[in-house]
């Protein structure tokens, strides 16, 4: 019982992803000659869509009166098909790389912002290394400096007693407070630059962060520049590859897809064909030798 009904059924199953995949290749295949052709959008539309339904119907048409069409028309609808079908994976094409293009430049303007920002960043990490420097060598000044104030002593003996004195230079002393001073003000000034860079630097690893975050291009392109890591291949070339794969895949599928639900059909027709004389012919049987008995009886 359960097996008779999976027989009945799955016919049902590949017409409807017959037609699910044709639905699909076909809005996909229009959709790319509508851009191709933008000046006549809606009547390439119109075209196209007649031509994606005939090409179904050729399918179905070649394989059920394969028997009993003319050599001549059966060749040139099956050329025609392969046409049809190189059209609508060209319209395929189309519609998937304009996709691409629009996501590689949306990549592209990303990276340009990325870059030019990456450019300032590095102008400020040029001019912290010179300002930290500069100010390595001002903090050693202050420190010699300090250090020559602690030790501005000058030692004399006294002409009337004979001692010893220890005593300061007023004008050393004068001289290495005013460089000290010029020191600090230098320091206090390369700190706040500094101070200032860094934050900068900061701002712009932040504003790296949030356009990579904000634009969800790594999540798009991610395996395609993984991809092209691991291959070497440019980019363009590897979705080249995986639009070819696609196309070459896509519309024949939906064909064969076609081509099998008239099989399915037409086997299911078969078993109800078969099992409804296995049913009718015994009773008919049955019916002729009552009717011949009864004329046997009828004549004795």
């Amino acid at each position: 019982m359960i097996k008779n009904i999976q027989a009945r059924i799955f016919p049902f199953i590949i017409a409807l992803s017959a037609l699910s995949v044709s639905a699909s290749a076909a809005f996909y295949s229009v959709s790319g000659l509508s851009k191709l052709f933008a000046g006549a959008a809606f009547a390439v539309i119109i075209m196209a869509a007649s031509l994606e339904v005939s090409k179904l119907v050729i399918a179905s048409l070649l394989y059920q009166y394969r028997k009993n069409l003319p050599k001549f028309l059966k060749y040139y609808l099956s050329v025609a098909c392969i046409i049809l079908i190189l059209i609508t994976s060209m319209g395929i094409y189309g519609f998937l790389s304009a996709a691409y293009q629009e996501t590689a430049a949306l990549a592209g303007n990303v990276d340009a912002q990325i870059a030019l920002i990456e450019t300032k960043r590095d102008n400020i990490k040029e001019q912290l290394v010179v300002y930290n420097d500069e100010k390595e060598s001002i903090n050693e000044a202050v420190k010699d400096l300090r250090s020559g104030l602690s030790n501005n002593v000058i030692q004399y003996k006294d002409r009337e007693t004979g001692e010893i004195i220890t005593t300061t230079s007023s004008s050393t002393r004068r001289a290495l407070e005013k460089q000290l001073d010029q020191a600090i003000e230098r320091q206090t000034e390369i700190n706040t630059r500094v101070d200032n860079l860094n934050q900068q630097l900061f701002d712009y690893e932040t504003e790296i962060v949030e356009i990579t975050s904000n634009a969800n291009i790594a999540g798009e392109l991610g395996p395609l520049k993984y991809l092209s890591g691991l291959t070497g291949k440019p980019m363009d070339q590897i979705i080249n590859w995986l639009l070819l794969v696609i196309i070459f895949v896509f519309d024949p599928l939906a064909i064969a897809l076609v081509i099998a639900a008239n099989f399915a059909f037409e086997q299911l027709k078969h078993k109800n064909e078969k099992r409804i004389k296995n049913v009718v012919e015994p009773q008919i049987i049955e019916k002729k030798k009552l009717k011949k008995k009864l004329l046997n009886q009828t004549r004795n």
